[in-house]
């Protein structure tokens, strides 16, 4: 059983069987790409999976939200949450053409239908989204002023529009230029394993 079915307990048996086909999936890519560390691959669901997820525990998107994860990689966070979220709307992008095809190609094995991965950066584009996720692909400053424009000003989910980054280590010194819009949450209140140690959740506000 996934570490994940531990603390999401209500999912689907579509859900877990979604998952349990993306961990073996992306075992598989990971031998052709370099998606995340060889090293760590044997622990997928919990490094990667639940990571990922630590975003559902944080926050509860709205049906028909629309979520962009800038800089996915190979679909992380955004192909988990998109299981989790099977009525949200998913935009999943990357500059690595090689790592978009890996995940279109998850993305249709496993059956998901609201999300779709393109090969592009975040400053072309003009489409506006409730949310950009995101796992610590750039320093915050940077990855702020890069995606901060994707963001929508019509509200619709209990916690304001904005970013939603899950960085580890330090942080002090890249939120404070945005100290009075950023709340930071540690990833271990929500799951108590040890990797989760000084990994945090971190939500800026836009707008």
């Amino acid at each position: 059983m996934l570490i994940v079915f531990k603390y999401f307990p209500n999912l689907s048996d579509s859900q877990k069987e979604q998952f349990e086909t993306l961990t073996s999936l992306f075992t598989d890519w990971n031998t052709k790409i370099n998606l995340v560390s060889r090293k760590d691959i044997d622990y997928f669901a919990e490094h990667h999976l639940l990571h990922s997820l630590s975003i559902a525990k944080f926050i509860r998107f709205t049906t028909d939200s629309k979520i962009i994860d800038v800089g996915t990689g190979g679909g992380l966070p955004g192909i988990p949450l998109a299981v989790m979220y099977p009525d949200v709307q998913f935009i999943l992008i990357d500059s690595i053409g090689k790592k978009i095809k890996a995940v279109n190609s998850m993305i249709n094995s496993i059956g998901l239908k609201n999300v779709k991965a393109y090969e592009t950066r975040s400053e072309t584009l003009k489409s506006k989204f409730d949310f950009v996720v995101s796992r610590a692909v750039a320093p915050l400053p940077l990855f702020i002023k890069q995606t901060a424009h994707l963001i929508s000003t019509k509200q619709q989910n209990a916690i304001s529009n904005g970013i939603i980054y899950l960085k580890g280590g330090d942080i002090t010194h890249e939120i404070m230029p945005f100290k009075r819009m950023t709340s930071v949450f540690e990833i271990k209140s929500f799951f108590p394993e040890n990797y989760f140690s000084g990994k945090k959740l971190v939500h800026i506000s836009i707008n």
